[in-house]
């Protein structure tokens, strides 16, 4: 254990300054093998181990090296400053962090942790769930109710222009239930290629057709409610063209609101950065979960060429998405950051309370 040691030769202003400096070399300091000393690598029985990694990696403090003095968000945030290129390996190595134990404690905490990562934020433009922006770059998670699931998706799958990070934080545990699952995307790829060949075949052939009414305002019943005004950032219709344009996608207005068309669409893809494909769609939360009074989940999306998708086959990969999942109960305080190339997520239900926050990023 590192301890600050005082010295009466110093006046207050130098001690300062000589605490700093010490502070600054627990936070950098590396182990041999180049690990942060800061940070201690924990297992939890939740996780999976896929290749001879965990799945997620969990990080906590490291208190047999990091005085209790250093628990402050401030040093955090320098930790991961720090370290980011070690941060950044781990991800792309498996896909998922959970950063458990850390003084995160509101959305302003939680801000603060997502700007030093230093990843380029980006705006929540075509996406279906309706979120309100609480503070700097964060948003509330998914706001349909709590008896609702959510089913498994990779963030913004359905639009050209998805994030490639994104976080989650938890400000309010729930009472019961409420988990974030999440899945490896190449995982269920190879599973639904070795049961299905020729579907998948069709999906990388032909891609998928996604189809969604809209209304006006957001209807946050829905866990699709949001409405085009809040998905376009505009309450000009003629902006909105020009938005979903750039997005690739056409638009039908309706009476009492407007009918988007995107597609075709991949439903599989390269990750170049790892040399594999991925599951990389929306196909199951879609077909399953794209339900309102506006909105009927099995036209919701076809095949690329407009052909219906087969129920079967849907069903089943959404027991797959089950079956290889990892469901860790959260707890105040946690923040999970996902690599979206690799990862896909989804919501259980829950009984209230439970906040958890979201931000997003390029």
């Amino acid at each position: 254990m590192f301890e600050f040691h005082t010295n009466d030769g110093l006046n207050p202003q130098h001690l300062q300054s000589f605490q700093a400096l010490q502070l600054r070399a627990i936070l950098e300091r590396e182990r041999d093998d180049g690990r942060p000393m800061v940070f201690s690598e924990v297992q939890i029985p939740q996780q999976k181990l896929y290749t001879g990694v965990q799945f997620p990696i969990v990080l906590s403090p490291n208190l047999s090296t990091t005085p209790t003095t250093c628990l402050s968000l401030n040093n955090f945030t320098e930790a991961i400053k720090a370290h980011k290129p070690w941060l950044q390996s781990r991800l792309h190595e498996a896909g998922a962090i959970l950063f458990r134990g850390f003084p995160v404690n509101s959305a302003s905490d939680f801000n603060d942790v997502v700007e030093a990562f230093g990843f380029v934020e980006l705006p929540y433009v075509g996406g279906a769930a309706p979120r309100t922006n609480v503070v700097g770059r964060v948003f509330t998670a998914n706001e349909s109710p709590p008896d609702q699931k959510i089913p498994f998706h990779h963030e913004m799958a359905q639009v050209p222009q998805f994030p490639s990070k994104l976080f989650f934080f938890c400000e309010v545990e729930p009472q019961s239930g409420g988990e974030t699952p999440i899945v490896l995307s190449h995982i269920v790829y190879e599973r639904m290629r070795e049961r299905y060949a020729e579907f998948v075949q069709q999906l990388e052939e032909h891609g998928l057709i996604y189809t969604r009414v809209l209304g006006e305002d957001d209807d946050p019943s829905s866990p699709i409610g949001r409405g085009w005004k809040s998905t376009f950032l505009t309450k000009d219709e003629s902006v909105a063209e020009e938005r979903a344009a750039k997005l690739g996608m056409k638009l039908e207005w309706l009476e009492d609101g407007v009918k988007t068309v995107m597609g075709p669409i991949p439903a599989i893809k390269m990750d170049k950065s790892r040399e594999r494909k991925v599951w990389f769609n929306s196909m199951v939360a879609a077909y399953t979960g794209w339900e309102d009074a506006r909105n009927d989940p099995v036209k919701a999306v076809t095949f690329g060429n407009g052909k219906p998708l087969p129920a079967d086959i849907i069903y089943d990969c959404q027991k797959i998405l089950e079956e290889e999942c990892v469901a860790i109960p959260w707890q105040k305080g946690d923040v999970l950051l996902l690599d979206n190339w690799a990862v896909l997520h989804s919501r259980r239900s829950f009984v209230p309370p439970r906040r958890v926050l979201a931000s997003l990023c390029k």
